[in-house]
């Protein structure tokens, strides 16, 4: 889990212990910290002007504050601080633990997707699955303010599926995240098949887009049928296969699903970042908690933390 002091933090923090508690897992607390890079240019004395044992003093009080913070949630605990850029210590670690969890304020935009954030880096490139959680949702039928997200058991799951290896990943873990919690598990697929919502907009008119939805439909049952055959105690999964894209659908799944499950390819980069796949889109824009799966996550259950 990926602490730096925020409400962001605090929030995906409590989220993060809720989560360790249902899979018998500890929670490791891990903040890294770095001069700013500034420094050596603007200031006379260089790096030596800046107290580096203060910076990590206090990048120190913010892992014991996290820890106090779930200091009842009834899991073990354990911390590390080390200095780093905070996105590329996450991915480090990512390598040892079950799960990467870290938190995001959930503003979206084209400012912070270019620019690029740990929310935003960490899952392309982490190895086991990564957990973003949004600090905010927005209430049905309530003013355009946004009102704290709670943190509440996972009741209602939602895995976003495309026919590739890595959304067929993306379900594995789904499943998983639904039996330990008892939750619903719902597939869905965007086929943009009508004018204006996308890819398939060309299809001549004489083609039936009806059919379209109705052959998607029986390759996912496909899909969904071999995997649940290979993953004892799958729960049942509801299939849904509509029109429009994958990012659209599940972005308006997130008002009332608890946590979302979607693949990703894990390319990264400026490029991912820049033109938005499915995954990012959908981390940016849900209203609940976000979990990116790509090839390098495996389903082993080690019994290492989740970060």
């Amino acid at each position: 889990m990926g602490v730096d002091g925020s409400a962001a933090s605090l929030h995906a923090l409590d989220w993060a212990a809720q989560e360790a508690v249902i899979h018998g897992l500890g929670l490791r607390l891990v903040c890294g910290y770095a001069l700013p890079s500034f420094a050596a240019a603007s200031l006379d004395g260089g790096y030596a002007a800046l107290d580096d044992s203060a910076i990590r003093a206090g990048a120190q009080a913010v892992v014991a504050d996290a820890a106090e913070h779930v200091a009842n949630a009834g899991v073990p605990v354990t911390s590390h601080v080390t200095v780093g850029d905070a996105a590329a210590v996450l991915i480090d670690e990512s390598a040892r633990v079950t799960m990467a969890v870290v938190g995001t304020r959930g503003g979206g935009g084209f400012a912070e997707r270019l620019l690029g954030t740990v929310s935003s880096a960490l899952p392309a490139h982490a190895q086991c699955p990564t957990i973003v959680v949004p600090t905010r949702r927005k209430a049905k039928g309530a003013p355009p303010e946004e009102e704290p997200l709670v943190v509440r058991p996972v009741r209602r799951v939602v895995v976003g599926l495309d026919g590739s290896p890595q959304a067929e990943l993306a379900l594995r873990w789904a499943i998983r995240e639904a039996k330990v919690w008892g939750a619903e598990l719902v597939a869905v697929t965007g086929v943009p098949v009508t004018a204006g919502s996308g890819t398939l907009a060309w299809l001549p008119a004489a083609v039936d887009h009806q059919q379209v939805l109705e052959d998607v439909a029986t390759a996912l049952d496909v899909l969904i049928d071999r995997v649940a055959a290979e993953e004892p105690g799958a729960p049942e999964i509801t299939r849904t296969v509509r029109d429009g894209t994958g990012a659209q659908l599940l972005t308006e799944a997130s008002a009332d699903t608890d946590l979302l499950v979607v693949g990703s390819r894990g390319r990264g980069g400026f490029a991912g970042l820049l033109l938005g796949s499915t995954s990012q889109a959908v981390l940016h824009h849900a209203q609940c908690p976000v979990m990116i799966v790509t090839q390098k996550c495996t389903l082993e259950d080690d019994g290492v933390h989740p970060e």
